[in-house]
């Protein structure tokens, strides 16, 4: 499927496969020197992860989603030359009967059609508090 170069149409299509929680579809959205940067201290979670550790870490995470996934909606988007400021929401049911529902800010740059870079801030206290024990 071919989804063009618009940055908005490119971020918009990598949440929805996001949301799908098909880890080689997920990482076949970014380019291959992609990184994701999330806020905080969390040891694991937080900081810069190249694609092949973003890889690593949601094939780690997939097996405590009920329902096999994160599911992130955005729900607004403003773009800017190859930069998308994206709000967003998430929620997975966990198999530990937690529910795990944050709230986002990702500022995104995509290359082409693919995403290169994004830099995730959400509420860590709920993310520690969600996935600790």
């Amino acid at each position: 499927m071919t989804i063009g170069t618009d940055p908005k149409t490119v971020v918009s299509h990598f949440f929805a496969t996001f949301s799908t929680g098909d880890v080689d579809t997920i990482l076949g959205g970014l380019s291959d020197d992609a990184s994701w940067w999330v806020s905080g201290n969390i040891q694991g979670m937080s900081g810069t992860n190249s694609k092949q550790q973003f890889g690593d870490l949601l094939r780690a995470v997939a097996p405590i989603y009920k329902h096999g996934a994160l599911r992130i909606t955005p729900s607004s988007m403003i773009s800017e030359g190859n930069l998308v400021a994206v709000e967003a929401e998430s929620f997975a049911e966990l198999t530990t009967g937690k529910t795990y529902n944050n709230q986002y800010h990702f500022l995104v740059e995509v290359a082409g059609d693919k995403v290169r870079r994004v830099k995730e801030y959400s509420d860590t206290h709920h993310m520690l508090e969600t996935f600790s024990g």
